[in-house]
């Protein structure tokens, strides 16, 4: 029995033609019989590192039983010349998020996957302290299970006060050993018993991924890495899955 929290993620590899660039990690968020990939936004594109890809390739399990059965899904990242995922930026700036529209209809009919919902969102803050422990569902380095095609989870903390800008940002920190790759994981709690949402996924979407944190005064030499990371608050899939005419923007 796999635990469908492992279903949700998937991993994705950019392109430019025919020629990989780089992996990382996403994860699948379903509102209105829609469904949507979420990443980071610059795994699509990031223009301090001239990382302009043209398409991407998600992996797909096929057969819910055996696992070890996998499809490749590409999907292209520009229609007609304009990009087609939709990122959000509010008064700091840009956030570090997009989402991808699925067309469910072109998936492999025998698709096995799981998906987050608006539900799983974090509704309140009283719950979620700091220290609270978390997981980070990705493909660190591009490492997971190659025969059964699944991700790995890391152990996480909450490090900075949830519900609170960090720095003004829309993020909030993580305490947890991260890798490249893990760029786009979904960052989850273990829902409490009193708020278990429906279905098979016991878990509250806190935030996405993004990058590690760290001092650029740090000496190299006697200081070890901070250890943080930030995690762009969950709550922006709600106005990147709008309606398509919906202007994106976090509040």
């Amino acid at each position: 029995m796999i635990e469908p929290l492992l279903l949700t993620a998937t991993q994705i590899s950019t392109f430019d033609g025919g020629r990989l660039l780089t992996k990382a990690s996403g994860f699948f968020f379903s509102r209105d019989q829609r469904l949507f990939l979420v990443t980071s936004r610059h795994v699509v594109c990031d223009e301090p590192s001239k990382h302009f890809p043209d398409r991407i390739e998600i992996e797909l399990h096929v057969d819910e039983v055996n696992l070890t059965r996998s499809t490749g899904f590409s999907v292209l990242l520009y229609k007609d010349g304009r990009s087609i995922w939709r990122q959000g930026e509010d008064s700091a700036g840009e956030i570090d998020v997009a989402v991808i529209e699925l067309d469910r209809a072109a998936l492999p009919a025998t698709a096995v996957l799981r998906s987050f919902t608006p539900e799983h969102l974090q509704a309140t803050l009283h719950d979620v302290e700091v220290g609270s422990p978390l997981l980070i569902v990705g493909f660190p380095l591009g490492f997971h299970d190659t025969l059964h095609h699944l991700p790995v989870v890391r152990h996480a903390v909450i490090a900075s006060s949830f519900g609170l800008r960090f720095q003004g940002q829309g993020f909030f920190l993580t305490d947890a050993r991260t890798h490249r790759g893990t760029s786009g994981a979904a960052v989850v709690m273990r829902a409490p018993a009193s708020a278990v949402v429906g279905g098979d996924l016991p878990w509250k979407l806190l935030g996405v991924h993004s990058a590690r944190m760290d001092m650029r005064t740090r000496d190299l030499e006697q200081d070890e890495s901070l250890g943080l990371n930030c995690a762009w608050y969950a709550s922006i899939l709600l106005t990147l899955t709008g309606p398509a005419e919906v202007d994106a923007g976090a509040r």
